[in-house]
């Protein structure tokens, strides 16, 4: 139990915890919006155990009051080398607002999922306040808020286009993705003695500098220009072509750098590293982390976000489904990094051995569970490819979609003796496991795969996401036609029939995405419902800096074709299109014959809420008197 543990098993968050290491000065120094826990799904804590494992005296400040007199900036005092600050697990915006812009009224990274403890603009704001508190200490800013904000972005919550967060921030230097290759190579050249402002020619990081200074001088790199703030602020073409350019280099094997004039400036933005290897990313989930939050957390309640990965295990990182809505592409990859089984079956390890522990793991997945260990057949082709997306329009014939690691390493864990159930709740991509679609099935083990999930590792309901039923809004996603969808649902029912399970098939869908239109919302809503769905799960879009959808959103043209696309943008215009996945409530039934019949869409009606039958009119009391009498 946490009790039973030193508090020096946890990274220092308190000067008396400094005190206790014998250290009088803090080498770095991490500003988080979440509470610290010292888990390896939490950024903050990967990071702070990095910078201990290169030997730096490390300390952390979580969701430090920002509106009082600042005195939580100032408790640890001020770091030998740099300030390194994130918003947290979730841009700050995204975990303040809905898509209607309705605050929320919990956070999940927060005891007690109390609200109120991040500001918004995190990154920013807690940025600012070190470059006024401490000038001359460097700041390094990171995490998916700055990381998916570092370029030219359209910002949602102010419907405005914003420069890269490296300029409201006054931050030195952004590390984008995932961190520990750039943060590494970054503290071994800071212990050679190289100044912090000299950082400037490694892997995956972005910075400012005078447009008149000469680009630091890289051989092995090629530069491409985007169009300046200033051009996209006047044309949202510009701003449209941009993002392609950013995309494909993002998903690239071997990327160019990119520049951006930003008034006086320019933003660089160097190529990223290549994808982790299984030595490296084991390395950074084998580090000593407690696996709990710090114990001062104690006393203000459980965190939601903790309790729900506590019993999970991630077995890789990246996506290379490139769906237009999701940033994890952006943000961790387009290709797979993927643990060692050694390194999976040691956290397995870990987590049945915590005291709580009742035998069942919530979760054994990744981003999409079922990516674990694909990658390129010839990895010559990878180097060569820029497609944003693996499996669309069609899946790739040089992608080894095999999920038999998968079933082994499911049947492994199966086997531990304290566990009882290993779930895989995280969902999975079901076209990969619909021979239709995915031709790559040469050994048949998909059908093998998903057997083993339905039967092993469901816990009651298995997650899915085909998103629509639209064809047109489907291809604007980067998802496979819901004819697919069927097929699977097909094999998922066979399944269950052959071995007697009543298990739910939970499909999640999205409205108001780009090229959606309310049409489209009630034959969702109308195929839904003639497969027995009633659903429960719904997503309103948001859109998010550094996506497909959000740059049409906000331009009305496709990035890659520059053609228009019709968007829903009015709170009353995307309630419509919600409404329509409850038609099964008395209150909206109504609105949807009403709207049906100015769509001329008798059939829909039907299908959907049935005709209105006429009411059936009382007869007066003296036409029955009259009738008695005769």
């Amino acid at each position: 139990m946490i009790d039973e543990r030193p508090i020096t098993d946890w990274l220092p968050i308190t000067k008396k915890e400094v005190e206790k290491r014998g250290w009088d000065e803090l080498d770095v120094i991490l500003i988080s919006g979440d509470a610290y826990v010292d888990h390896p799904s939490f950024g903050t804590a990967v990071i702070g155990r990095i910078i201990e494992d290169e030997g730096f005296k490390i300390g952390i400040i979580a969701q430090p009051n920002w509106q009082d007199d600042l005195r939580d900036f100032k408790k640890l005092g001020k770091p030998k080398y740099f300030f390194g600050v994130t918003a947290g697990c979730m841009d700050s915006m995204v975990n303040h607002y809905t898509a209607n812009k309705r605050l929320r009224s919990t956070d999940a990274y927060t005891p007690g999922g109390a609200a109120g403890f991040r500001p918004d603009y995190a990154t920013t704001v807690y940025s600012k306040i070190l470059k006024d508190l401490y000038p001359d200490v460097p700041v390094m800013i990171g995490g998916i808020e700055a990381s998916l904000r570092r370029v030219t972005h359209y910002d949602y919550w102010k419907d405005e286009l914003m420069p890269s967060i490296l300029v409201d921030s006054k931050a030195d230097i952004l590390v984008y993705g995932m961190g520990e290759q750039p943060l590494r190579e970054m503290l071994q050249l800071l212990k050679k003695g190289v100044p912090f402002n000299n950082l400037h020619t490694i892997k995956q990081v972005a910075f400012l500098q005078d447009a008149s200074e000469e680009l630091p001088k890289n051989k092995n790199w090629e530069t491409v220009e985007l169009a300046s703030h200033e051009d996209c602020l006047e044309d949202k073409l510009k701003y449209a072509a941009n993002f392609k350019i950013v995309e494909v280099e993002s998903n690239k094997w071997q990327a160019d750098r990119i520049i951006q004039k930003v008034g006086e400036q320019v933003l660089v933005i160097n190529p990223p590293f290549k994808t982790m290897t299984e030595k490296e990313i084991d390395r950074s989930f084998d580090l000593p982390y407690t696996r709990q939050p710090h114990p001062k957390y104690k006393k203000r309640g459980a965190i939601p976000a903790y309790d729900m990965i506590k019993f999970s295990v991630n077995m890789h990182r990246g996506c290379f489904g490139g769906c237009s809505f999701c940033t994890i592409s952006a943000h961790q990859g387009k290709f797979i990094a993927s643990r060692s089984e050694a390194s999976i079956l040691k956290e397995v390890d870990q987590v049945v051995n915590d005291p709580d522990f009742r035998g069942y793991i919530s979760d054994l997945g990744g981003p999409s569970a079922n990516m674990y260990k694909m990658k390129g057949k010839d990895e010559a082709i990878c180097a060569r490819c820029s497609s944003p997306s693996c499996i669309h329009p069609v899946i790739c014939s040089n992608l080894d979609t095999s999920h038999k690691p998968m079933t082994e390493l499911y049947r492994k864990v199966d086997a531990h003796p304290k566990v009882k159930k290993a779930f895989v709740g995280s969902g999975i991509r079901y076209d990969l496991l619909v021979d239709d679609f995915n031709k790559n099935n040469e050994d048949g083990n998909h059908d093998e795969y998903i057997e083993q999930v339905i039967t092993r590792h469901v816990s009651g309901r298995l997650k899915v996401a085909p998103e629509h039923t639209a064809d047109a809004t489907l291809r604007m996603m980067r998802k496979p036609s819901f004819k697919y969808f069927h097929k699977f649902k097909e094999k998922y029912d066979k399944i269950s029939a052959k071995h007697n399970l009543k298990q739910q098939l939970i499909p999640y869908f999205i409205s108001s995405h780009p090229g959606c239109e309310e049409e489209d919302m009630a034959n969702l809503a109308a195929e839904t419902k003639d497969m027995g769905f009633q659903l429960e799960q719904v997503q309103d879009f948001m859109p998010t800096p550094m996506t497909v959808a959000e740059v049409i959103y906000y331009t009305g043209v496709h990035p890659y074709t520059l053609k228009p696309v019709k968007t829903v943008k009015t709170r009353e215009e995307k309630q419509n299109q919600n409404k329509y996945f409850f038609w099964y409530k008395r209150e909206n039934q109504d609105w949807i014959r009403h709207r049906l019949t100015k769509a001329n869409r008798p059939d829909l009606i039907e299908k959907l809420v049935g005709q209105e039958k006429p009411a059936a009119r009382k007869t007066p009391n003296w036409l029955e008197e009259k009738r008695r009498k005769r």
